[in-house]
């Protein structure tokens, strides 16, 4: 118990810190978002125009910086994000709100099938080590090397501009109303085969490398050799024991993943123009949209600090020997 409770104190103050960063981040880049918005309307707006404008976006240049602190405080005690700049008159929260699911669906369900699979080939490949499975491990290398806006960038010179298969940009057709029929399904399917296939090539290979380098430690265990000692069928031995032990490493980094999973995959959202949390996030930089931006970096937070804490709580359940007191 002592455990668990001193992990949840360490990531409160974790939050505590990160939410004060994430404060102060924003206000310390040049710019401002009233001289991106006349930089964007190409210096046609007056200077004249600057009090209205800082009316309209809610800034008061005689407040202090703590002073802005403190109300940011209270505004995220009663779950109030503030409003964005660049979306006029609307809260961010229900900016992000619009933009969450589109991450979470695409990189959710590609983080997901990237992990099964790759858990799955590298069982067994650690499996049958010294067999021609291994001459696999150097694609998987090369793959997990690439960078990763490099791979998205060459899909869409094959896939999009030679071959003409799949969008180069979006995230459905927008000549359809966003609806639950299953043209605007296959239209979001279809949008988004590309990025979650470039998705799931990148990241299959460590999934890959880390589960066959965890099989072949485990499999030279003794607990292994007795079960083979035994006369237990090999798929037993392989799922029931080796791989049941090699996974533990495999599910706390998948549970860290899962809290990625909501930042998304900035460069293939910038690469693509998908209009998950990322490619938000990026135009609120561009914007100077401070709370957009804030609210941006403070959800990616709490998602990234939630999966440590279910992977420390999972982990901490499958092995005990990591809540022994130091």
């Amino acid at each position: 118990m002592r455990f668990f409770v001193r992990r949840i104190i360490f990531y409160a103050i974790t939050l505590w810190a990160a939410i004060t960063i994430n404060f102060f981040i924003p206000r310390v880049m040049p710019g401002d978002p009233v001289q991106a918005a006349i930089a964007a309307g190409g210096g046609t707006i007056s200077p004249d125009a600057i009090p209205a404008l800082q009316a309209l976006f809610g800034i008061d240049p005689t407040q202090s910086l703590w002073s802005q602190y403190v109300d940011y405080l209270q505004m995220l005690a009663h779950g109030d994000l503030g409003t964005s700049f660049t979306y006029i008159g609307s809260p961010v929260l229900d900016v992000i709100k619009q933009a969450l699911p589109w991450t979470i669906g695409l990189v959710g369900i590609a983080t997901i099938i990237s992990f099964v699979i790759g858990t799955l080939i590298g069982s067994g490949i650690g499996w049958r080590r010294g067999t021609w499975a291994d001459s696999l491990l150097p694609i998987s290398t090369f793959f997990s090397a690439v960078p990763y806006f490099w791979l998205a960038l060459i899909a869409i010179a094959i896939f999009s501009v030679a071959l003409g298969w799949f969008p180069s940009s979006g995230s459905y057709d927008r000549n359809m109303v966003p609806n639950l029929s299953w043209d605007f399904i296959g239209s979001v399917i279809y949008y988004g085969t590309l990025p979650a296939l470039t998705i799931v090539i990148s990241s299959i290979s460590g999934w890959i490398l880390g589960m066959r380098n965890m099989m072949v430690t485990v499999s030279s265990e003794d607990y292994v050799t007795v079960a083979q000692a035994k006369g237990l069928s090999e798929r037993k031995v392989l799922f029931g024991y080796a791989a049941r032990n090699a996974i533990l490493p495999q599910v706390s980094s998948f549970a860290l993943s899962l809290g990625f999973i909501v930042g998304g995959t900035l460069i293939m959202e910038i690469v693509f123009s998908y209009q998950g949390i990322g490619f938000l996030l990026f135009n609120a930089v561009n914007a100077k949209d401070y709370p957009l931006m804030q609210g941006c970096f403070l959800v990616i937070t709490i998602a990234v600090l939630a999966a440590n804490i279910l992977a420390d709580f999972v982990y901490g359940a499958l092995d005990p020997r990591t809540r022994q007191e130091g």
